[in-house]
């Protein structure tokens, strides 16, 4: 029987596998599977963070610029974001679970019609031709109800996002190929994202994965129950082990105690949705401290500020920084969990080596 792996060999595992050798654009995508996307820029959005530490060469904005050129779209998964084209036919047609009203139906099909009439409009084009006025929104405030409804009709897959112009979602008709509906090919849509959110943030802690099959509802509500089946057959047929009363998961073809998974001797920051540090749970678990996102706490209770990046280096989150750009110069703010690394002349170097990468990163 297979040496069951150590916490340390998870550790490992978990980083090495996700921050692969730097490749192209798209190709990044596809091994990541999905890339979570928020409209924050501190000092950038979170997906050209996360992006630049698998592209190669990357700079901010190459997602935005590079996107209408690329099989990728804007979609919704756990949460919203970019993933490959081909992951759609999981999802779609996607049957949200506010059904619309006759009223909504009625002016969905004559902005579609719009749409279709005009190839791609902006959001500013179809509240001036309707003037739908404004809708309560899910927080209790107000919204644009033209953009309210290009939302609902985006996430029903009956538009995409064609690009955006200044971070302005531009829309197009969809033409997603729609997947099969019976039984058996239900089910082996929800195994395909069952599967997707493993491969992207393995190894799960067991409470992750059920968490993870949760948040599926968002990107494939109608699916709801073949994914805690496709859950159940998961947890048969995933590769697992159990560290200190938690049990792990990961894909079965892989090794978590392998020699290919090696830390390299880089310092990293990270965004707060990066997939080593997405799961609280398992970043705590595998690190022994606490990481908040407090962008939304109010200043006064923040511990680690509005925008904190983890710091990585080798294998170790050891910290996270706050950094601001000042006339072309960082000026990160750095906390660290415990004791602080920087006596040790190879951090020391490897942190200066970071900040030239993400000032030559945000030169972009």
């Amino acid at each position: 029987m297979p040496t069951p792996p150590t916490l340390d060999d998870l550790r490992r595992y978990a980083v090495a596998r996700t921050l692969f050798t730097p490749t192209t654009l798209l190709t990044a995508i596809r091994r990541l599977g999905f890339v979570q996307a928020d409209p924050i820029r501190a000092p950038a959005r979170a997906q050209d963070l996360t992006l630049r530490h698998r592209v190669k060469g990357y700079q901010a904005g190459d997602l935005e610029r590079r996107y209408s050129r690329l099989p990728i779209e804007e979609d919704f998964l756990v949460n919203y974001g970019f993933l490959p084209r081909e992951h759609l036919s999981l999802m779609h047609p996607r049957v949200s679970r506010r059904p619309w009203d006759a009223s909504t139906r009625r002016k969905a099909a004559e902005v579609l019609a719009f749409v279709q009439e005009r190839g791609a409009v902006h959001p500013r084009e179809v509240d001036q031709a309707f003037a739908h006025g404004r809708v309560t929104n899910y927080w209790g405030g107000t919204s644009n109800a033209s953009t309210h409804l290009l939302d609902g009709m985006h996430y029903r897959g009956l538009l995409r996002i064609a690009r955006r112009d200044s971070g302005t979602r531009i829309y197009a008709v969809a033409e997603h190929a729609l997947a099969e509906g019976g039984k058996a090919a239900r089910l082996q849509r929800a195994t395909a994202l069952i599967d997707l959110v493993v491969r992207k943030y393995a190894p799960l802690p067991s409470a992750s994965l059920t968490y993870l099959a949760r948040l599926l509802g968002y990107g494939a509500p109608h699916l709801a129950a073949e994914i805690q089946q496709a859950l159940r057959l998961a947890r048969e047929r995933l590769a697992g082990c159990i560290i200190d009363g938690t049990t792990w998961y990961w894909p079965a073809e892989e090794n978590p105690r392998s020699r290919r998974y090696q830390a390299d001797e880089q310092v990293r920051l990270l965004a707060p949705f990066d997939p080593v540090a997405w799961d609280r749970r398992r970043f705590e678990l595998l690190w022994g401290w606490v990481y908040r996102f407090e962008a939304y706490t109010p200043a006064a209770k923040r511990r680690f500020g509005y925008y904190a990046l983890p710091l990585l280096w080798r294998d170790q989150v050891v910290g996270w920084a706050n950094v601001t750009a000042k006339d072309g110069a960082l000026q990160p703010d750095i906390g660290f969990a415990s004791a602080s690394p920087m006596k040790d002349v190879l951090f020391r170097n490897a942190l200066d080596d970071e900040l030239e990468r993400m000032t030559r990163f945000l030169a972009g």
